[in-house]
């Protein structure tokens, strides 16, 4: 299995002006870093993380899976996606961000039943809100030892 996390580089770094976006996109980041670190205990093969930015072509990394939509009559890539191939070559997509950051922290909840170090990702307002309600991680504004 192999996963790859694709952000808009200027919205990670702020450049895009919305607060909360920057906030959820690293949030993701951080969560496909941890997961990267301890791939092999949900027996992936890869974990790619790739940052586009406005200069340059917007391709994936390693999974050759593009989401776009209509705007204005023409086509406008995504900035933002998650792809999972499974063994079998099925692809997922997910390209709306609570879905992205939901799949991501489920993936870090798999991972800190195995292993004894702690895999936490500190979260964002706006993240944990999200992670919370999909009953995974600890409440907004709780630490996951409280």
């Amino acid at each position: 299995m192999r996963l790859e996390l694709r952000v808009c580089q200027h919205c990670l770094d702020g450049d895009h002006g919305n607060e909360q976006r920057t906030a959820l996109l690293n949030d993701m980041v951080n969560c496909a870093e941890q997961i990267k670190k301890h791939k092999d205990v949900l027996d992936l093969e890869e974990v790619h993380i790739r940052k586009v930015r406005d200069d340059e072509p917007g391709k994936p990394a390693a999974l050759p899976v593009v989401a776009a939509t209509i705007q204005d009559n023409q086509v406008a890539l995504n900035d933002l996606q998650l792809v999972a191939e499974g063994k079998d070559g099925t692809m997922l997509l997910y390209a709306n961000p609570d879905d992205v950051l939901t799949v991501l922290a489920g993936n870090l909840d798999e991972i800190s039943k195995v292993v004894s170090e702690d895999v936490t990702v500190e979260l964002s307002d706006i993240g944990a809100k999200i992670v919370a309600e999909a009953g995974l991680g600890p409440e907004p504004g709780r630490t996951p030892d409280q």
